[in-house]
């Protein structure tokens, strides 16, 4: 040890300055073998990604690693997926909710045949076990969600149909307002869900289907929290206080749907982790016309597979444009739902192929998801800790609904 005679006071701050910036960095550096031996020991779980679109339009073909899209399985495999959930999604600007119904049917038939056609590294499950059967064998889990509740025309027999075809969640609404409940991006018009909008609610309960309040009004999550006699989750959701988009949780939200058991899967869109994102966006009013007029062009059903190369080749403008924002933002959210909500009640809802390739450095598709990992250990997060957010925590939320719904049909 260097010492300086007549300065002892000065050599003892100048060792303790040295040791806590030795512990700082020593918090801070991440040996890469954590991060690979806990993937291995995970069952990663995104409960959003809205590649469904590009299955049954283009005939993408999930066994083939692309140069465009977010998901595929070479790329699933590279991020350690375990299971995902495939968004049933109909735009309630473009179909009406009989025409949602078509669409729906579609979707959900071309994610089964996809998955089919693939057994060596797919299997269709519906529950908590037959994801963790599907792991066991060295298969990826497909589920399904249907994003938005336009999709059943107001009629609890096409929300059981869409049960027995796989569909495991259902957000109650998207963009529009439905017939009994109110949207987070519309002025409300039923005050919430109204009392068929609670009949919904209840017959997800039965089933055994998580309500998803992801796109809800404030006031429609309230209702449905409420109403559910099991615990809700929101399927890609960020946190309010973060970024002011409407879509996002506030802190009374995640506290009320952590106290009911419930989980928020964090949603890696710029626009809800960046409350700069959406003034940054305005400028770029040029290319949404263009995007407009492209979607205008293109049928309802049928051959829209030139709707896809046109759309991407705006998207990537956009995000020449608009560059990334930092992994620290998304990182941000998942710290912030933490505090607020507990570490048993956050996920991953990375809204993967539908959000126009507006993400952070370093999650940029799914095989980055080395990269949310090793950003939660320089964040402090133990391993037990990240195991619940990659997927230990949604299992859990799946196994209480299975549950709920076997007590009520009994």
């Amino acid at each position: 040890m260097l010492y300086v005679i007549g300065y002892p006071g000065i050599m003892l701050k100048l060792v303790l300055l040295l040791a806590v910036a030795s512990a700082a960095l020593a918090q801070t550096t991440v040996d890469p073998a954590r991060v690979t031996h806990l993937l291995q020991r995970a069952v990663v779980i995104d409960l959003h990604d809205d590649t469904t679109q590009m299955v049954l339009d283009e005939g993408y073909n999930l066994a083939e690693k692309h140069n465009f899209g977010q998901v595929d399985i070479p790329r699933m495999r590279a991020g350690h997926v375990g299971g995902i959930f495939f968004s049933i999604w109909t735009d309630p600007d473009r179909y009406t909710p009989t025409e949602a119904i078509r669409r729906a049917l579609d979707q959900i038939d071309a994610i089964r045949r996809e998955t089919a056609r693939h057994p060596g590294d797919l299997a269709l499950a519906g529950t908590a076990d037959e994801i963790l059967a599907a792991h066991r064998r060295g298969r990826i889990a497909v589920l399904m969600g249907v994003e938005g509740g336009q999709a059943i025309d107001s009629d609890l027999a096409i929300l059981r149909t869409y049960f027995a075809l796989g569909a495991r969640y259902m957000t109650l609404t998207h963009t529009e307002n439905t017939p009994w409940a109110d949207s987070s991006s519309k002025p409300p018009e039923h005050n919430g869900l109204t009392d068929f909008g609670k009949q919904v609610v209840r017959e997800m309960n039965r089933l055994g289907m998580m309500v998803d309040i992801s796109h809800v009004s404030d006031k429609t999550f309230f209702d449905a929290l409420e109403t559910s006699s099991a615990p809700i989750i929101a399927s890609h959701s960020s946190c309010r206080a973060l970024a002011s988009a409407p879509r996002n949780m506030t802190d009374d939200m995640l506290r009320a749907l952590a106290a009911k058991g419930g989980v928020v899967h964090i949603n890696y869109f710029e626009g809800f982790l960046d409350s700069d994102f959406a003034a940054r966006e305005s400028e770029l009013k040029d290319l949404e016309k263009q995007q407009d007029a492209i979607d205008d062009a293109t049928p309802k059903f049928g051959d829209r597979s030139q709707n896809g190369p046109a759309v991407r080749k705006i998207n990537a403008e956009r995000l020449a444009k608009l560059g990334r924002i930092p992994l620290s933002k998304l990182l941000d959210h998942f710290e912030h739902a933490v505090k607020v909500a507990g570490i048993d009640h956050v996920g991953l809802g990375s809204d993967f192929d539908g959000v126009d390739d507006m993400l952070p450095e370093g999650m940029e598709d799914i095989s980055k998801i080395p990269n949310l990992v090793r950003g939660l250990m320089e964040r402090g997060f133990s391993d037990d800790d990240i195991l619940k957010i990659l997927g230990g925590n949604t299992l859990r939320v799946m196994r209480q609904v299975e549950a709920a719904a076997k007590a009520a049909q009994k």
